[in-house]
């Protein structure tokens, strides 16, 4: 495993933020694009002016993530002139649990030795070996940290406790491919809401869909409007003007969840709405049932909607769903529309 998982890293990079209030970008390696740079360094509270410190933030550009660690010099140690620094890693795979475990160690590394170069061992022993071991300092190792652990890491049930029955909602956006737009004033509450929502969907275990950091800048929207359907979230208040960004938005503060009116029609809910709901609302309202189960039982209607859906398509090797053939079926319109919808979701429609 080691040996694939090694090749998913791309960079690490070191921001400073020194006694006079300055904050560089001071060092990378191998390197890092101008754009990329200037988007990390955006990101990176470091170069806000408010003394809130963000110990952990990750997101995705360009479809690759980024992951950055922030902490506060204590003295004495062996770096004079920093108040601050945030380790920047960058890679290819949704992992904010390895990510977060790697860079606490290369900063234990950075303060204790006061150069770039030994943290650069660190990171070169992890892209050779996938271990990175000292005493004093801790162990890292790759093998540690699956993918699996990292998609099951938020809590449905929480989403559930403060949506709940709405949360069909948010299933039938993401089932649809539609683009949920989450705003929250903290970054940490962004991070752990978004991160939980691509596993409504688990059949798909595509986090690539998320976007959990996203800044109103020209750079940025241009890469998440390349995107037929996302989960992207916000800090900025202003982007509940933004109705071209969103099918779904939702005020995480308030617990409020609009549909935009460009996606009422394909978000039309009914019986198979609500039935897929209830089960939603009681499997995590089970006091016995973890996370995993919850998004199990979820996982397993979905199942089930796509087998029949499956059994709709027409004969042949090319198995496809036309809208005659589904109205042949005589459905309630909410679940017709539905499953048309989904249809072309999942590439089965006939165009």
């Amino acid at each position: 495993m080691a040996a694939t998982d090694t090749h998913l890293m791309l960079s690490v990079g070191l921001i400073e933020k020194d006694v006079n209030g300055d904050t560089l970008w001071v060092w990378c390696y191998p390197s890092v694009s101008t754009e990329l740079r200037g988007i990390l360094l955006s990101k990176c509270c470091l170069t806000r002016d408010s003394r809130d410190l963000n110990t952990f933030v990750f997101g995705q550009f360009c479809r690759n993530w980024y992951y950055i660690t922030t902490v506060e010099v204590q003295e004495p140690t062996a770096l004079k002139k920093v108040t601050h620094f945030s380790i920047v890693v960058t890679a290819k795979d949704f992992n904010p649990e390895k990510y977060a475990a790697f860079s606490r160690i290369l900063s234990r590394v950075y303060i204790k030795h006061g150069s770039p170069v030994k943290m650069m061992e660190g990171y070169i022993a992890v892209l050779t070996k996938g271990v990175c071991q000292s005493d004093e300092n801790g162990s890292f190792l790759i093998k540690d940290y699956d993918v699996r652990k990292a998609y099951l890491a938020g809590s449905v049930k929480d989403v559930v406790s403060q949506f709940g029955l709405e949360t069909i909602i948010l299933y039938t956006a993401l089932m649809l491919k539609k683009r949920i737009v989450v705003h929250h004033p903290r970054v940490e509450a962004l991070l752990e809401f978004t991160r939980v929502l691509p596993a409504l969907t688990w059949h798909r275990k595509d986090w690539s869909i998320l976007h959990p950091y996203v800044h109103l800048t020209d750079t940025e929207l241009e890469d998440l409007q390349k995107y037929p359907g996302y989960v992207a979230g916000f800090v900025d208040p202003e982007v509940s003007n933004r109705s071209d960004l969103f099918d779904v938005y939702v005020n995480l503060p308030d617990g409020v969840i609009t549909v935009s009116q460009s996606a009422k029609e394909a978000m039309a809910m009914g019986k198979l709405h609500k039935d897929i709901g209830h089960l939603i609302v009681q499997s995590a309202e089970d006091a016995d049932r973890t996370d995993s189960q919850v998004i199990k039982d979820i996982s397993v209607k979905t199942k089930e909607i796509l087998a029949s859906l499956v059994a709709l398509a027409d004969e042949g090797e090319n198995a496809k769903i036309t809208l005659e053939g589904l109205k042949q079926r005589h459905f309630p319109p909410a679940t017709e529309n539905f499953l048309f919808h989904l249809a072309a979701a999942e590439q089965l429609l006939k165009i």
